[in-house]
């Protein structure tokens, strides 16, 4: 005898599932009365045997569907979700991919945008505090007790001292003008001194020695030499610096009287009104 075919219960209405519970319930107590007692009559049956299909019928409509149905069902959306997203075709998968790519890249084109938008405001600010916020000036130019030696005083003042400037300085050099074009003469730190990195939140002052052994060198203003004094620099908001660096090239222009000029031979040359000075500075040029 072949057995029956089992309804399809994943297609049952719940009304259907209930019917078909309460005619299986008929079908067990039809058997069960057609076998007729057994071993062990004597004893009370069951509780389930004495229930009518109608008050079965009736539990079954009051019974709320099952806690285990309940939470079975968002998990179940959720493994529709899961396979739903596993079945996409390839070119779901590629324009997927190309659009995360779009996105990373995106991403990273910010970034970078920013990162240098960023770099470019702190070298213009840094750029600002080294020209502008850094002052430098030419004090004076002094005769040196050897007679043939001339010591250069220079300045520099940060109008900012609440943050400090780290300023690199390289050794100066002294220039004098002979015909058109300038010959560079020996020069040095004063002894004790040197060169090198400064940090810098108010003023300082630094000098130069030089000599101007020249013979031949043009006279602009008759009995001065024209000289130049040249400070260069690097200037930094660090103390060790990568990228963050300005180089600053500081240029003084001077008339300088020779040591051991002919001051009466000047005056009446040039009508100064008193001793002829032992400098006279110019603007920048």
């Amino acid at each position: 005898m072949s057995r029956p075919k089992l309804p399809d219960l994943a297609g049952l209405t719940q009304a259907q599932k209930d019917e078909l519970i309460v005619s299986l319930w008929e079908t067990l107590v039809a058997m069960d009365a057609a076998e007729g007692p057994g071993p062990g009559a004597d004893e009370a049956p069951p509780a389930s045997v004495g229930t009518s299909p109608e008050t079965l019928s009736a539990r079954i409509r009051d019974t709320a569907p099952s806690r285990r149905a309940r939470a079975s069902a968002p998990s179940a959306a959720r493994l529709g979700k899961v396979s739903d997203v596993l079945e996409w075709r390839p070119l779901h998968w590629l324009v997927l991919l190309v659009g995360l790519g779009f996105l990373a890249d995106f991403g990273v084109g910010w970034y970078q945008r920013r990162a240098l938008a960023q770099q470019d405001q702190a070298a213009l600010a840094l750029r600002s505090a080294a020209m502008e916020g850094l002052y430098v000036e030419l004090v004076r130019v002094s005769y040196e007790p050897d007679g043939k030696s001339y010591r250069a005083t220079l300045n520099m003042q940060n109008r900012d001292p609440a943050h400090p400037l780290y300023v690199m300085l390289s050794p100066a050099r002294a220039f004098v003008q002979v015909g058109l074009s300038w010959r560079e003469v020996p020069s040095q730190a004063p002894q004790n001194t040197g060169w090198g990195v400064v940090k810098l939140q108010g003023g300082q002052a630094y000098s130069l020695l030089f000599q101007a052994d020249v013979d031949d060198w043009s006279q602009l203003i008759p009995g001065y030499m024209h000289v130049l004094i040249q400070s260069d620099m690097l200037i930094s908001r660090s103390s060790a610096p990568r990228d963050d660096i300005v180089e600053r090239n500081n240029r003084f222009y001077v008339y300088l009287k020779p040591q051991g000029a002919d001051d009466a031979a000047i005056k009446a040359r040039s009508n100064f009104p008193g001793v002829p000075p032992v400098f006279i500075p110019m603007p920048p040029h």
